[in-house]
């Protein structure tokens, strides 16, 4: 998202309070709007003492939100194979220099999971913030593979994961253990443990299909919305229209 080049105190359209207020009520909508799910999550690590910016910048997200009040996402017959994407986006945070994980996993054709995070420490390279992104994506697709066997839904197959570093899935698949990877030992043996029980397996992507890329950081507008219609986010004019009809 373009910002401005200046902002001042007048752009403020409410206090602090009204602005905690408004942001934790969008935490709710990211329920049903995985779209506006990283802006939300960035917006609210500035609840304590937001600035000009993130006044800005909320206020731009309820005109998106206004403009795309349709947009939906549905429920369609399809396969009930679980496939995930995961993300995450290097030494993002100006400040703190901490990486956001980003992941999201499909039901078949179904978007039913996904999650945007700031991860809690700092990470020495790109290759160990995907690591951790995809640690804890296996752990969600894993949650979500044995609640489908509750509704007694085998899932035969190790669930694939798609993740765009080549350098993360040769780690997982190498036995051998790197000396400079000592502090992600934990992730590293959960990962290998589930590859090798074939739980999961990794797959490589295109940073161009990477569909979690939404979750991690900013994107122009034809790279966002590309992703939005991966993400099988529709509007539904005609049904919206129908309803608001009167008889």
């Amino acid at each position: 998202m373009k910002q401005p080049t200046q902002i001042t105190a007048e752009n403020n359209f409410a206090d602090a309070t009204t602005y905690r207020r408004i942001t934790g009520a969008l935490q709710y909508l990211t329920i049903t709007r995985p779209d506006i799910a990283h802006f939300v999550n960035t917006l609210s690590q500035h609840m304590q003492d937001p600035e000009p910016i993130h006044f800005y910048l909320l206020k731009r997200l309820l005109r998106y939100i206004k403009g795309t009040i349709y947009f939906g996402l549905p429920i369609t017959k399809s396969s009930l194979h679980l496939r995930t994407f995961s993300d995450a986006d290097w030494v993002g945070d100006p400040i703190t220099r901490k990486s956001t994980s980003g992941f999201c996993t499909f039901l078949g054709e179904n978007l039913v999971s996904w999650t945007v995070k700031k991860q809690t420490t700092v990470s020495r390279s790109s290759t160990e913030s995907e690591y951790r992104a995809l640690a804890a994506a296996t752990a969600d697709t894993i949650w979500l593979k044995r609640l489908l066997g509750d509704f007694n839904i085998q899932h035969d197959t190790p669930v694939v994961i798609f993740c765009d570093n080549m350098s993360t899935i040769a780690l997982a698949n190498n036995p051998v253990f790197h000396a400079r990877t000592k502090h992600i030992e934990i992730d590293q043996q959960f990962i290998r443990d589930h590859i090798h029980h074939k739980t999961i397996s990794l797959l490589p992507i295109s940073t161009v299909d990477q569909i979690a890329d939404i979750f991690t950081k900013p994107l122009p507008t034809p790279r966002f919305k590309l992703l939005r219609s991966k993400l099988t986010l529709t509007e539904e004019s005609s049904a919206c229209g129908e309803m608001l009809t009167p008889n």
